[in-house]
């Protein structure tokens, strides 16, 4: 987005945003307040994003940003926007065109979530990540620190303390020396914190090696061993693993699994592989992900090289280990590892991932469906359609999303019965998925939609959003549609019939369809406002092209 000098509008959106967010935390859903704030906030936003384009903003501390332009500075440290994101790791916030006002809905609903009142332990971020939105993207920096008066009192004690053990450590070190070579003259060299660094690194390695080295010994007792001791020897095996595992040396465990296939693999005696088969079953065992899952929750364990590698041993079996502690997890980051976690062992066996949508938590049954979205297998879609009529609209809404990019027989039907939902954001979340199958099908479904007599009687904002899925299918069938609506005249209904005409005007500034211009340029005209407006920024995108 070209930036202006005239930032007055962006600020603006700032303080609109400010204003919903504590609107929505202070007004019940169904107090008038509540419904107005949002609507508002969306005509602000919609009518940035018409002038300006896609825009991102970047949040610090104090400050946000549009570009070069500070468009917030925090007055009041009570109420200050920039600090609510930026406490969360939250450093950009952008915007794209096309948001829709259920979408700006549940981004406001989430940053006006009171956290401390509902007694919840998550965050901002944790609330954005599972909505999951097509127009608005945040970008988050998961190790931040902030540099305030308690952080800076906290490092100065910190620094204290390692200053202290640094100087005992010297300390006793020259002394050992002195007894040791008390007949030689040596120049003893100052410990620094990197040698101190390298030292506790020693340690661990040094532990990993003995586990590795034990390990070793195991495997090598199978050599020697007769079938008599093989289960035996498995059970020390096995033990060593859950040890490991639990301390959370994932490394020495995904060693032991490799150690296993390689004997597997070998031309090992049924009975020994039998044996380390047992393991690999171990593995996948409930009490094991369990505590896969705590360490994740933690942070001792991240998604690196080493959980890819103890996942990548797994069968389908841990499926439904992996499922049953998914709604157990307590930080996102740890639900995050364990749904790409799934993605990769859902492809081994989709009935088995498909049963965690009978999972009675609806924010499993979610991520469920989430994953099938990952990991875009068709097959899927038999699985999906049953979940369409889930009692909870989040679910509904995230089924119809994957119907709609997965694609496949029968789900063109579903969505359009799903056009019918009584739930508005049901109904545009439904159209939307078949602008993104883009059929011929899906095209009549939407044609069909537009031209019903109850249309008029539908919210604007949602008329809006049919009539921009028909921008998917630039085509003479679309544009007669919307020239004939542009073109309509009636001396009934006339508001209902402008707002018709203002929707048509949209989608062909979309579509960049020149030849409306010179009726687009009568409507600017008009003197219902919503239409006048919607004609000119139809000629400006089609003209400039923004």
């Amino acid at each position: 987005m070209d930036l202006v000098d005239d930032i007055k509008p962006a600020q603006e959106l700032i303080v609109a945003l400010q204003k919903a967010k504590k609107n929505l935390r202070m007004y019940p859903v169904n107090n008038p307040v509540y419904a107005r704030t949002i609507e508002e906030t969306y005509r602000k936003f919609e009518e940035f994003l018409e002038q300006q384009g896609d825009f991102e903003l970047r949040v610090r501390q104090n400050e946000i940003f549009l570009g070069e332009h500070a468009i917030y500075q925090a007055v009041d440290k009570d109420d200050n926007l920039a600090f609510f994101f930026f406490k969360d790791g939250v450093r950009t916030l952008a915007f794209k065109r096309g948001l829709a006002m259920d979408e700006l809905r549940e981004f406001l609903q989430a940053i006006s979530f009171d956290f401390e009142r509902q007694g919840n332990d998550e965050d901002v971020v944790t609330l954005l990540w599972e909505k999951d939105f097509d127009h608005i993207k945040y970008a988050v920096d998961e190790n931040f620190l902030l540099e305030d008066e308690v952080y800076e009192s906290e490092a100065t004690t910190h620094a204290k303390v390692e200053m202290t053990e640094q100087s005992e450590l010297k300390k006793a070190y020259e002394e050992v020396l002195k007894e040791e070579f008390e007949h030689r003259e040596i120049e003893v060299m100052p410990i620094t914190n990197a040698d101190l660094i390298e030292l506790v690194n020693q340690i661990e390695n040094d532990s990993s090696d003995k586990a590795r080295k034990f390990t070793g010994i195991l495997f090598e007792l199978f050599q020697t061993a007769s079938p008599a001791e093989y289960p035996e020897i498995a059970e020390l095996v096995r033990d060593s693993f859950e040890y490991s595992v639990r301390s959370g040396d994932l490394l020495s465990a995904v060693h032991m699994l490799e150690e296993a296939r390689k004997k597997i693999n070998e031309s090992t005696p049924d009975l020994l592989k039998k044996n380390l088969e047992m393991l690999f079953v171990f593995a996948s065992s409930q009490n094991i992900i369990k505590m896969l899952g705590e360490h994740l929750d933690s942070g001792l364990i991240t998604e690196d090289g080493v959980f890819a590698d103890y996942v990548q041993h797994l069968d389908k079996e841990a499926i439904s280990s992996f499922i049953s502690i998914l709604g157990e997890l307590k930080t996102i980051e740890a639900r995050k590892i364990l749904i790409n976690a799934l993605a990769f062992l859902g492809n081994k066996d989709i009935q088995a991932l498909a049963r965690g949508l009978s999972d009675p938590r609806w924010y499993v049954v979610r991520n469920i469906i989430y994953i099938f979205r990952k990991i875009g297998d068709r097959r899927a879609v038999e699985f999906l359609v049953r979940a369409v009529n889930h009692s909870d609209t989040r679910v509904r809404m995230e089924v119809l999303r994957a119907l709609g990019e997965l694609g496949g027989q029968g789900v063109v039907q579903t969505l359009k019965e799903a056009l019918g939902d009584p739930e508005p954001s049901i109904r545009t979340t439904a159209a939307r998925a078949l602008g993104r199958i883009r059929t011929e099908a899906a095209k009549k479904i939407m044609l069909q939609k537009v031209s019903d007599k109850g249309l008029g009687n539908l919210d604007m904002n949602e008329k809006k959003e049919y009539f921009e899925v028909l921008a998917n299918w630039n085509n003479e069938e679309v544009i007669d549609f919307l020239m004939k609506t542009l073109k309509a005249t009636s001396f009934f209904k006339k508001a209902r019939r402008d707002e018709l005409k203002a929707c048509a005007a949209y989608t062909l500034g979309l579509l960049g369809h020149k030849e409306a211009l010179s009726h687009l340029q009568k409507l600017r005209g008009s003197k219902n406002r919503l239409l006048s407006e919607y004609a000119y920024n139809a000629i400006k995108r089609i003209e400039y092209g923004n």
